[in-house]
Order: structure tokens, then sequence, then C-alpha cells
């Protein structure tokens, strides 16, 4: 099978000649140039031979245009972070409007994502990487997010529609440039980032909305849930191809995850405990079990997350082989 051929019956649940490989690393030295980007995604894609390649966006660019200011201050896992945020007061909401998406730090990622479709040599399809709404007014405003949503509704609910209209207008535009779907990631749908009635509140009809204008447009949308304890059924039922979460230190299992939602899921590897630490035995395991709890179908072997910026490359190596093996 091509790499899209694996990855379209995996997303269909049918039988594959092994299971889909993916994992993805931030490289916060090049992140903001999108041809020195383009290059290290086309490296990285290259040097493990994978089957999708995951646009390594700084994780922050979707803030910049609105105003927050940026940079790598050395996090282990190679995000960059907001070091001074653009909402400061309830009154700063009233500034967040509709932006153009093609323009600025979002023009910056929809050049790399031209740069990297245009560079590969197989078929793996690229995603583009946006975020929900709500996690996007978390980078904006950082923790006094939650005392606006309580003290001044009034105020974050037109940023938040902002914020929807400029994201959605970005996830489109990635794919008129050439991205084959997108991974959408969530950071919000977790007790630590707000309640279940937060979320249910401020995050799920902001984040279904956009993810609905997406549906028709995006033939393979990845949905990243960030955090322990995750609202996993709140997020099952949304217009997603497939599911990736910390599958390894938080519930659900693969295992139960595949009994509680249709679709494929993208897990099994604990990028800060095994995959990280070794030993070569123990790694390989971990890609044997999660191909056990799954029988192998509907599975993209990945991380939880991004990949720790000092994981061995030769513990990448022994994942790339045990699922091979397994063919």
């Amino acid at each position: 099978m091509t790499k899209r051929e694996r990855i379209v019956a995996t997303l269909a649940e049918r039988p594959v000649d092994r299971p889909a490989l993916a994992f993805w690393r931030h490289v916060p030295e090049c992140d903001h140039d999108p041809v020195r980007l383009a290059e290290a995604m086309l490296a990285f894609h290259r040097r493990f031979d994978l089957d999708l390649v995951k646009v390594m966006s700084s994780g922050v660019y979707c803030v910049e245009d609105w105003g927050c200011r940026v940079a790598y201050t050395g996090s282990p896992n190679g995000a960059k972070r907001c070091t001074e945020h653009a909402v400061k007061t309830a009154g700063d909401w009233e500034r967040i409007r509709p932006l153009d998406p093609g323009r600025g730090a979002l023009g910056r990622e929809l050049e790399a994502v031209r740069l990297i479709v245009r560079g590969r040599a197989d078929d793996a399809p690229v995603l583009h990487t946006v975020f929900s709404p709500l996690t996007i007014a978390r980078k904006l405003a950082g923790d006094r997010l939650r005392d606006d949503l309580s003290a001044a509704p009034a105020a974050v609910r037109p940023a938040l529609d902002a914020i929807r209209e400029t994201a959605t207008r970005h996830a489109l535009a990635a794919l008129d440039a050439g991205a084959d779907g997108l991974f959408f990631a969530t950071q919000t749908a977790t007790p630590e980032a707000c309640t279940a009635d937060e979320y249910a509140t401020w995050e799920a009809p902001w984040m279904a909305r956009m993810l609905e204008a997406l549906k028709a447009r995006s033939s393979f949308t990845l949905l990243h849930v960030h955090g322990r304890d995750i609202y996993f059924d709140a997020v099952a039922g949304l217009p997603a191809h497939a599911l990736n979460w910390h599958d390894r230190r938080t519930k659900p299992s693969l295992a139960e995850a595949k009994a509680r939602r249709r679709g494929a899921v993208v897990g099994g590897l604990a990028e800060w405990g095994t995959l990280r630490d070794g030993p070569r035995d123990a790694i390989v395991a971990e890609v044997r079990d999660a191909i056990r709890q799954t029988d192998g179908a509907g599975l993209i072997v990945a991380p939880g997350c991004v990949l720790p910026l000092d994981l061995p490359d030769a513990h990448l190596d022994v994942v790339v082989a045990a699922v091979r093996g397994a063919a």
C-alpha cells in the first residue's frame, strides 16, 4: 500500500498491510521561517519515512497577529509560548476582531504548507495544525481567561466568534494551499483548563461550529485532545476522522476508546515515558500492545502529543522497525 492508501484504509477501519505510523517534533530554532520550517519537516519525514506529515508550527502562531509576543523559553518539548499576552484586561477582548487569514504570521504558516506540499516526494497526507477557539483565547489571555468567562462573558463571546471565524478561514486557506487535512488541537477539553460546565458552554459550541465548517473540505481531520482526564465522551461525537490523546497516561485506553467511538485512534506511545527512556524491549512491547488493543484496525501508532526534544532518534528507529515488523 502507498502511504495515502494506508491512511485512507485506516480511517475507514479497513484492513491494512501494516499499521500506519506518525510522530512529530517541534523545531523552535526555525519555525518562524517558512523555508526553514518546511525543510525541517521534510527532512524529519524522510528520516523516518512516516505515513503523514504533521506541520509543526510553533503552537502560538495563531495569536501573534492579535498582538501576543512569543518566544522559545526552553520548554523541553520545544514549544514557544506567549511572553506577553494580547489580552491583559477585560476590555482588551474588544480588540480581538477577525483577521485576514493569509497575512502576517498566519500567512507565514500557509507558505510553509505550500513548500512542504511542493517538496514532498511521496503521497503521505500533509496536516496543517490549527487550534480550537477557546484554546486560542487561552493563549491570548493566559490565566485570566477563566476569570473573564465568569466576570465578563459579554466581552469574551464576540471575541470567540472573531477567533472562530479567523481560525476557520485560515484552516480553509491551508487546504487551498495543498494540505490534505488538519491536526485540530484543543487544550481546553480537560479539567486542567476548565470545568465540564465551562467546556460545554465556552468550548464545545464554537469548536463544533468550526469542525462542521471544515468537514466537507478536510479529507483527514485528526482531533488532538490535550491534557489529563479529558472530556472524552464530550469530544467523541465531534466530526473528526481520528482522535489522539495521551492514552498512556490518562483514560481511556485505545481499546476502551474503540469501544466507545467509531473512527480511527492515534496513539500507543508514551512520549515522556517508555519512548523517551527505553529500553528497546519496552518500546517494542508498547507498539505491540497498541496493535493488540485495536486488532491492528483503525490505528495510527503515534505519541500522545509532541515528542520531547531530547528523545533519542534511535528510539524512534525502534518504533519504525516494530511497526514494519507487524506487517
